[in-house]
């Protein structure tokens, strides 16, 4: 196994567990190639700190990249919304890009025409 995320792993359920440490090792799964328990590391983050933009968006990948489409968007809106409130417009940006193309996706596989997002909310 991974030094790092068994290092990180052993701190787990210890006075330095919460968010940034979920948070790490979620990173740390999603590098060594498993999205599922990246997304696992990043959902117990948000539940730890739901006001956590860059776990929100980590959250959205790693759903995404183990092909859990519509969870990445519920993900990606959720960390939309706490970005904007937060101030953090460039993370608000960058969950909006991913979730757009996740949107797009969505509609094309389900054998919608794909709605430019300034019509879709008319």
């Amino acid at each position: 196994m991974n030094p790092r995320i068994e290092s990180l792993e052993k701190m787990l359920e210890g006075p330095r567990d919460g968010a940034l440490l979920r948070f790490s090792l979620g990173n740390e799964y999603l590098k060594a190639g498993d999205p599922a328990k990246a997304a696992n590391c990043f959902k117990n983050a948000v539940d730890r700190d739901n006001h956590y933009s860059a776990a929100w968006k980590a959250l959205g990948k790693a759903l995404a990249e183990s092909g859990q489409h519509a969870e990445a968007l519920a993900a990606y809106n959720s960390g939309i919304a706490v970005a904007e409130a937060r101030g953090d417009i460039q993370a608000a940006k960058e969950m909006t890009v991913f979730a757009r193309r996740i949107r797009r996706a969505l509609d094309e596989s389900a054998g919608q025409p794909t709605i430019p997002p300034s019509d879709r909310d008319q």
